[in-house]
């Protein structure tokens, strides 16, 4: 019994020293280091869907000061990097039907153009976020569910710039 814990003993140390010694970094470290200190955010408003356009620059600036430490500014000549944002696609689709052929499920679906500017360079991507719902017993979909379901896949699309970043700094 001695062994065994002995065994598992020596294992851990050794994962843990092998672990250490690969120098490991999330990719927050690099998206990071690709962002400056002082960021500005600016939107392009889909006039289709503007009040989701302003929803997603308030979630692009809440991602770059609790997760990458950034400093916000107000104005663009004062930045290191501005970052443009665009909602450029939302979609709503029906996924999932009743036996009576009402819909049952629903998919949001949005894309969203991100642009980092900088002196040097500038970087492009696009992120992409779903989110399924369902409606109580309607079959017809409300402002609030609708803005509510865009709000969600927003989030989960924005959720994808830290790694884009983090891939964008290593190509040089």
């Amino acid at each position: 019994m001695k062994s065994i814990n002995l065994f598992k003993k020596v294992f851990l140390i050794l994962f843990v020293s092998l672990f250490l010694s690969c120098s490991y970094k999330p990719s927050v470290y690099y998206a990071k280091k690709e962002f400056s200190n002082n960021i500005y955010v600016d939107l392009d408003i889909n006039l289709e869907d503007p009040k989701n356009s302003v929803l997603i620059k308030d979630a692009m600036n809440k991602l770059i000061i609790s997760r990458l430490d950034s400093k916000l500014v107000k104005r663009k000549i004062e930045a290191d990097k501005v970052v443009y944002i665009k909602l450029s696609k939302v979609s709503i689709s029906e996924i999932q039907y009743d036996e009576k052929g009402f819909t049952k499920l629903y998919r949001a679906s949005v894309n969203i153009l991100v642009k980092v500017i900088s002196l040097k360079e500038v970087k492009s991507f696009n992120v992409s976020g779903i989110y399924d719902f369902s409606l109580d017993d309607k079959s017809i979909i409300n402002d609030s569910k609708r803005f509510d379901a865009i709000k969600n896949a927003s989030n989960k699309a924005l959720e994808q710039v830290l790694s884009k970043l983090s891939i964008l700094s290593f190509k040089k």
